[in-house]
């Protein structure tokens, strides 16, 4: 399915040793992720580092093209945030210990990490966040390690839609085959036509704030809900978010703080999900369980 849909990488949030062996032999790249939960004890002791080295990556990595292994989502700020920078460490060691190389060792992390975004060029790491982000963005360039960025324009709509305006929050004004009028955004002497772009390069600000400008930054989630009764989802919407996120990633145009740097982009998420809690969060996926498509969208400029 998804190589009929030109899609050529895929992000599990956990380890699934039935995915993995699905996508043997399929030249689909993966992002493997860490559970949350698991962090304390990856961070603590090696041995455990290796044993999940020894079970997730190991046994694939000849037929199974890992992208990045992903310590923990979105938990900084949070208890577990500074687990993160040694668990990276210790899965780092034990992936090199296996003879695996080329695959970086990262996490994601959620806009939450920025205590100010707006403008852009204002885009800093919270008091709350600075104290693990700012090693760890360090460390993650020493390493051409990239960091992982969750986007999503669809909450800040949803929380303001009398500020935000639909088109922004949609790339509207980035869409070739858009006729809308849309607002954009001047700071300093860029201009911003979307949502998007601002956030990634609020947080291209906040790194490079904390002295790590060139760090790569990769959009690990973004996506819209087609449904669950809150403001703005809609399948309309949701189909013209994702299609002009795809549309605009792969144009290569990079955003007003990088441009001609092709932003790298997973759209959140493959399937809708029944067993989440209802609202929104059941609504997110581009297909039904049963693998019919909730809307069209057009990977084929995608690589």
């Amino acid at each position: 399915m998804y190589k009929a849909n030109n899609i050529k990488y895929v992000r599990l949030f956990h380890p699934d040793t039935t995915v993995l062996a699905a996508l043997r032999g399929t030249g689909i790249g993966v992002v493997l992720g860490t559970l949350n939960e698991d962090l304390a004890q990856l961070a603590s002791d090696e041995s455990f580092a290796a044993s999940w080295v020894a079970s997730y990556v190991k046994p694939f990595a000849g037929s199974v093209t890992f992208r990045y292994i992903t310590a923990g989502n979105e938990v900084v700020p949070g208890d577990l945030g500074v687990h993160v920078l040694p668990a990276i460490r210790n899965l780092e060691a034990a992936v090199r210990a296996v003879g695996v190389t080329g695959v970086p060792v990262t996490t994601a992390v959620a806009t939450s990490v920025l205590g100010a975004s707006y403008p852009p060029s204002q885009g800093a790491f919270s008091e709350a966040s600075a104290p693990v982000m700012v090693p760890l963005v360090s460390y993650l360039l020493s390493k051409k390690a990239p960091l992982l960025v969750n986007v999503y324009p669809y909450f800040a709509y949803a929380a303001e839609p009398e500020t935000v305006q639909l088109g922004y929050a949609l790339l509207a004004g980035s869409s070739a085959t858009s006729s809308s009028k849309v607002v954009s955004i001047t700071d300093g002497g860029l201009v911003y036509t979307n949502m998007f772009d601002a956030i990634v390069d609020a947080a291209h600000a906040a790194v490079d704030k904390a002295g790590a400008q060139g760090l790569e930054l990769v959009v690990s989630e973004t996506g819209w809900p087609s449904g669950g009764g809150a403001m703005g989802a809609t399948v309309e919407n949701a189909a013209a978010y994702n299609n002009n996120v795809v549309q605009h990633v792969t144009s290569g145009a990079g955003t007003p703080r990088r441009p001609g740097k092709a932003v790298e982009t997973y759209l959140f998420a493959m399937f809708n999900e029944n067993q989440k809690p209802e609202g929104t969060e059941q609504h997110f996926g581009l297909f039904q369980p049963d693998m019919t498509a909730v809307y069209p969208i057009d990977f084929a400029g995608s690589y």
